[in-house]
Formats: structure tokens, C-alpha cells, sequence
């Protein structure tokens, strides 16, 4: 199974659609996991054009996205235990990554998907891979635009991020 993985679009304040480059990485993913800062419904539909989205809601996402996604859950994945979540809450003092982790702290996943820091993360800690795809269209202080694939197969996972230049 080969899943896209997003965060942060902030749309339409960071763009109006989405970017080309992830049109065409996400061309052919089985499934599209959105990791919060969505900021309209309009992001659902476009992914929603080009493979079945799940997701969660994060810090600027209004009611309509919050009461669709939630704000953390844990979906069954080809066997494999992926728990979804932003990262800005509710542990004062971390850091998102840590947020992150916490949020599952007495779950046993084998990844860790999450957003927020618009840095894209990709390590294994005890275990469990973690993994931020960075921001589609809201780079903030990276060089680069990103999203992430993450591939299950029956022998483990790979996850990987994808890099791009532009986000018309």
C-alpha cells in the first residue's frame, strides 16, 4: 500500500490549489493521509480527486474540518498501527516531535504521522517511525516545499519525503 502523506496546505492563505508536484506524486497512492492546517474543505476535495483522505484537523482548522477528522487517531494499515495527530498540543514546553510522541504514549504504534512544525522528520525512535512530510505550500523557514510517501509491505515500511521548488 502506498500512501501520500501532507500537512500544513494553509489554502487558501498559502495557495489557491494544490501545487503541481503534488498532483503528480500523489497520481497513483492507494490512500492520502492529511496531517491538520487544512484551513478550508476545499484541500479535501482536491486530494479527494486523487485518492480515498483521511486526516486530522490541527490548530487553524475551523469547526467543519475539526468535527469531520478530530483532532488524533490511530487507523490499522495493512497490519501496521499508524497513529495520525498535528503536534501543537497539548504537552507545554515540547517540542512538536515530542508532542507528537506523547500524544501516543500509551499506544503501541509502529508509526507516528504528524505536522505542525512545517520541518519535514523522518527517524525511527524505540521503534516507531516518526514522520513529518513538512508543508505542501507553506515552506516557512525550509528551502523547500514537501509531502511524503509512505510505503507498508508485508516486510516493513518505508517512508520518504518528496521535495519541490514550487507550489503553483
Amino acid at each position: 500500500m502506498i500512501i501520500g502523506v501532507i500537512s500544513d496546505t494553509h489554502m487558501p492563505r498559502s495557495a489557491n490549489r494544490l501545487p503541481s508536484a503534488v498532483i503528480e506524486v500523489f497520481g497513483g497512492v492507494d490512500l492520502i493521509l492529511h496531517l491538520g492546517d487544512w484551513v478550508t474543505m476545499d484541500v479535501y476535495e482536491q486530494l479527494a480527486a486523487l485518492a480515498p483522505v483521511e486526516g486530522i484537523a490541527g490548530n487553524n482548522d475551523p469547526g467543519e474540518i475539526i468535527d469531520r477528522f478530530g483532532h488524533r487517531k490511530i487507523l490499522t494499515l495493512e497490519n501496521y498501527k499508524v497513529g495520525l495527530v498535528h503536534g501543537h498540543t497539548p504537552f507545554a514546553g515540547r517540542t512538536t516531535e515530542e508532542k507528537a510522541q506523547l500524544s501516543f504514549k500509551d499506544d503501541d504504534l509502529d508509526v507516528i504521522l504528524f505536522g505542525h512544525s512545517h520541518q519535514p522528520l523522518l527517524k525511527q525512535v524505540n521503534g516507531v517511525l516518526l514522520f513529518n512530510p513538512g508543508s505542501a505550500a507553506d515552506k516557512r523557514r525550509e528551502a523547500r516545499y514537501s509531502v511524503g510517501l509512505l510505503e507498508l509491505r508485508e516486510n516493513g515500511i518505508e517512508a520518504k519525503h518528496i521535495f519541490y521548488d514550487s507550489k503553483e
